[in-house]
């Protein structure tokens, strides 16, 4: 039971202290710059849009008034068999920089991307959702880098912005985190590649995009930059590129969320196994490490919690226990009052819980096969 209790220990202490602390270390001394310049390519803007009356308008005027020369812009919008008024208001745009190509029947963004593909224009291509709002000069941040011809694939940085004037406990438990993993995401692309990109705002080659991106796949902005380094470029990130979004209010709006994306991340481990070789790979060990046991990590909090069980006799081990009794306690507390706009103390706990049940679920769905890539919208 001792040696369960610490390593698992020890595994969780790596998996969120450890690993950034070599990552930060490693990133300084081996440090990859990319190559930039100002430039101006004819770029095409992609969104797949499902039911989103209430925000595909507002995206697009945000597009239309981006920083950008208008005749090197496009923005294609594929409505993918949508049953609201998105095809209505995409439709009433008279603007000549927006094409908009209807499909009749929801097949899920896989295929309505693979088509939007066929139809861009520019050799540089931005992915986006309808939901969040570019900075006007945030095509121009992640075109610059394209100069490196080593670069495949640039990811934007995304920002939260609460509604209220007070921050509900999951809203600022998910910004916490988030900058957490903006920061791995950073000193990864520094030293080699990100893993992964943020969906609200990435740019690839359009030479570089998937010859058959699956239609099952779950999370393409990790399906994509994967492919991209697999043939041999680097995945960047931008923090220069920005986009804003509002956050989870509601913990099961974030469970729906998260749930899936890891349900996506087993799934691309599943077609991408030659990237855990550390004989060939490039992010072999930030993949094992950032991506992998960061799923694990369930399984290493109750090994760690049954194991102390059987070892409460010895005064150290009697305190940690009470130390976990407190921490998921404090969970607890929090989410029993999440419906409430002020958060409480246990916001913390609460939110790594709930990332933590969140894995869980997405390996269960994963496993029964449930998890589809059709729409299935997290925010009302």
């Amino acid at each position: 039971m001792i040696f369960l209790f610490w390593f698992s220990l020890l595994a969780i202490f790596y998996t969120y202290f450890g690993y950034p602390v070599l990552l930060f270390v490693l990133s300084s001394i081996f440090r990859k710059p990319v190559k930039q310049k100002i430039s101006e390519p004819f770029v095409s803007v992609v969104i797949s849009a499902f039911n989103e009356e209430k925000a595909i308008e507002k995206k697009l005027l945000n597009l239309l008034e981006i920083n950008y020369p208008e005749d090197k812009l496009e923005i294609l919008v594929g409505s993918d068999g949508g049953s609201d008024q998105t095809d209505a208001i995409v439709s009433h745009f008279r603007s000549n920089r927006i094409r908009f190509f209807r499909f009749i029947k929801n097949a899920g963004k896989p295929p309505v991307l693979s088509s939007l593909i066929q139809e861009v224009k520019g050799d540089l291509i931005v992915f986006t959702d309808s939901r969040q709002e570019f900075d006007q000069n945030a095509i121009r941040a992640l075109v610059q880098n394209f100069e490196d011809p080593k670069v495949g694939c640039v990811s934007g940085e995304l920002y939260f912005k609460n509604s209220g004037d007070v921050a509900s406990g999951i809203s600022e438990g998910m910004d916490v985190y988030w900058r957490y993993e903006k920061w791995l995401r950073k000193k990864e692309s520094q030293l080699s590649s990100m893993l992964g990109a943020t969906g609200a705002i990435y740019a690839i080659r359009k030479s570089l995009f998937p010859k058959q991106l699956p239609n099952d796949i779950l999370v393409d902005d990790m399906y994509i930059p994967f492919d991209i380094i697999r043939n041999g470029y680097r995945a960047i990130f931008e923090s220069e590129a920005c986009a804003f979004d509002k956050p989870s209010e509601k913990g099961e709006q974030e469970l729906r969320r998260k749930a899936r994306t890891l349900s996506g991340n087993y799934q691309v481990f599943t077609y991408f196994p030659d990237l855990f070789n550390p004989f060939a790979s490039p992010i072999a060990w930030q993949l094992f490490s950032h991506k992998l046991m960061r799923l694990l990590i369930p399984l290493f909090l109750i090994t760690q919690f049954v194991s102390n069980l059987f070892l409460l006799r010895k005064p150290f081990y009697l305190t940690f226990f009470i130390g976990q009794i407190l921490f998921y306690g404090s969970a607890f507390f929090e989410m029993k009052k999440t419906g409430k706009d002020k958060k409480g103390f246990g916001y913390i706990p609460y939110t790594f819980c709930l990332l933590n049940y969140s894995a869980i679920v997405g390996l269960i769905q994963f496993l029964s096969g449930r998890q589809k890539a059709n729409w299935e919208k997290a925010y009302a």
